[in-house]
């Protein structure tokens, strides 16, 4: 039986390092859970004593019940000048009661000597010791070579009695690290394959970074040269440019390489993953990422979505679904006949291809987007335009007028706005005003309570996102603002969009047609039942 690859998971300890990553206590267990859920093999947890948020973590972490994980703890070789056991850090490592340990040594003799400044021979005494105290305890331990590439290229002799070292001590892993993230696929590739022919009887891992942009494509390398473990992080985050990014390398050593994974049986939740990670380290996720991302299996020219509509796998290299993702097309002034079919069909919307309308409807989408409307992110409004361009659908409610007025109370040092609004549904006028901090806040508030006698379901409805995008900023204030809403009752999400010169006027639009949207889901469901 083919051995499966190991999937070594550092989100929460090497991930952190990275710009703008932060997890509470109670995220990185709720990311531990997931992970396990997944089917990851080790989770690295964090450094213990480097500071109070990993020490609270594996208190808590006791008290997980990881059905398959082992929760691995990291940190580094004894001091040169302490025996193993007399070593508080690594004391440390066996209270944070992991089954398993992760420590690094220095590989490079750069490091032994100008870093830490003790002999080649103390370090490798220092790794092997340092190993074998933690295995003694009954821990596994994974060993960590730091800078290993940078390390064998100056001295590959040296290199290889590190590991020898971490051998002797009883560790279970070599794992190879390009700590610097500066090698070259073909270089690392064949450094691997060197270590696992000098090393038979031990597996190799393989660490990398994503300094030259190749963190994937290297550890498939390591893989295709004999690596039976791979470390990494769910979405690439890391230290400067990022780790090696474990939601791109899962399905590439499954569906490209034909590896066995003990996550396999879960692929289908990689998005969903990655979207979670995200989601704790309160981080935007990254719409272009492969696999997982948005946009991946997005098709926006008319030539694509024509294409792929009639053989999907003509413009995308896997079924979207293996990984939780799915075909979108994307409707922009790029787009023909075919593309507004296919957008049609995904929201639910029954369009006859020989209808005459349907090129009238193209030539004003062209004209909206040149107008700088933009539907790629706001399908509640595009199948509004579309109900009311070729069905004729009338809108629920009428606008009469709208005012909002933004003023500065010094005495209480606070801004305050104030919006009023006027809708007319059926032969009644409502009239409501309503006070927030912000403009939107208020503008959203009052239109919501205009219609809220007719249509009580919009209190369910809040915003969750806004974006302004100014499109010409040579006109400075006269430019041209995009306003991209999205809304959520709970449970769907939409998008809704507005373009003005006038950024209170752009904020009606998108807010105008949240609310329609949400009448319409209502409308459905009940048509439906």
């Amino acid at each position: 039986m083919t051995q499966a690859i190991k999937i070594y998971d550092t989100t929460l300890r090497d991930g952190t390092q990275g710009e703008g990553v932060s997890f509470t206590v109670a995220g990185k267990i709720r990311v531990a859970e997931k992970l396990d859920q997944f089917g990851i093999d080790y989770i690295e947890g964090g450094w213990p004593g480097s500071n109070p948020r990993d020490m609270a973590f594996f208190e808590e972490a006791q008290k997980l019940n990881l059905k398959h994980a082992k929760l691995a703890a990291f940190g580094s070789t004894r001091r040169a000048s302490l025996k193993a056991d007399e070593d508080p850090q690594l004391k440390l490592l066996l209270d944070a009661k992991t089954p398993a340990v992760t420590i690094f040594g220095k590989t490079w003799l750069l490091h032994v000597t100008e870093i830490l400044r003790t002999t080649a021979e103390e370090n490798l005494r220092m790794i092997e010791d340092s190993v074998r105290f933690l295995t003694d305890n009954g821990r596994e331990v994974i060993y960590d070579a730091e800078h290993f590439f940078d390390g064998y290229c100056d001295n590959p002799e040296y290199a290889m009695q590190t590991l020898a070292a971490a051998k002797r001590g009883g560790a279970v892993n070599l794992t190879l690290c390009d700590t610097n993230g500066g090698k070259l696929v073909s270089q690392l590739g064949a450094i691997v394959a060197k270590v696992v022919a000098h090393f038979p009887d031990i597996p190799v891992g393989v660490h990398c970074h994503n300094d030259s942009g190749l963190g994937v494509a290297v550890s498939l390398a390591g893989v295709e040269s004999g690596a039976v473990l791979v470390q990494g992080t769910m979405n690439g985050v890391g230290e400067r440019n990022g780790n090696a990014n474990l939601t791109t390398i899962i399905p590439n050593l499954i569906l490209k390489m034909g590896k066995t994974l003990n996550c396999g049986t879960n692929l289908d939740k990689l998005r969903d993953l990655s979207l979670f990670v995200d989601e704790m380290a309160n981080r935007a996720s990254d719409i272009g990422a492969p696999f997982v991302g948005t946009s991946a299996f997005a098709h926006k020219g008319g030539v694509h979505a024509d294409a792929a509509a009639k053989v999907k796998h003509s413009y995308e290299h896997i079924e979207p679904e293996l990984v939780g993702n799915r075909t979108r097309v994307l409707v922009s002034d790029m787009s023909g006949r075919s593309s507004v079919m296919m957008k049609a069909k995904e929201i639910g919307v029954d369009l006859d291809p020989r209808s005459p309308e349907l090129k009238d409807f193209l030539a004003e989408l062209k004209e909206l987007e040149f107008r700088g409307y933009g539907y790629e992110a706001a399908d509640a409004s595009f199948k509004l335009l579309l109900n009311r361009f070729l069905k004729g659908t009338k809108d629920d409610f009428e606008l009469i007028g709208y005012r909002v007025i933004i003023g500065h109370q010094s005495a209480l040092n606070r801004t305050v706005s104030e919006a009023t609004v006027q809708v007319k549904i059926g032969d009644e006028i409502h009239h409501t005003v309503a006070e927030a901090s912000g403009p939107v806040g208020a503008l959203d508030d009052a239109l919501r309570k205009a219609i809220a006698p007719a249509f009580p379901e919009i209190m369910e409805v809040e915003l969750i996102d806004f974006k302004v995008r100014i499109l010409d900023s040579q006109h400075g204030a006269d430019a041209i603002i995009r306003v991209q809403i999205e809304s959520t009752d709970g449970k769907e999400i939409w998008g809704t969009v507005g373009a003005s010169d006038n950024i209170i006027k752009a904020t009606w639009e998108a807010l105008f047609d949240s609310v329609e949207y949400k009448i319409l889901l209502e409308s459905e469901k009940r048509q439906s039942n």
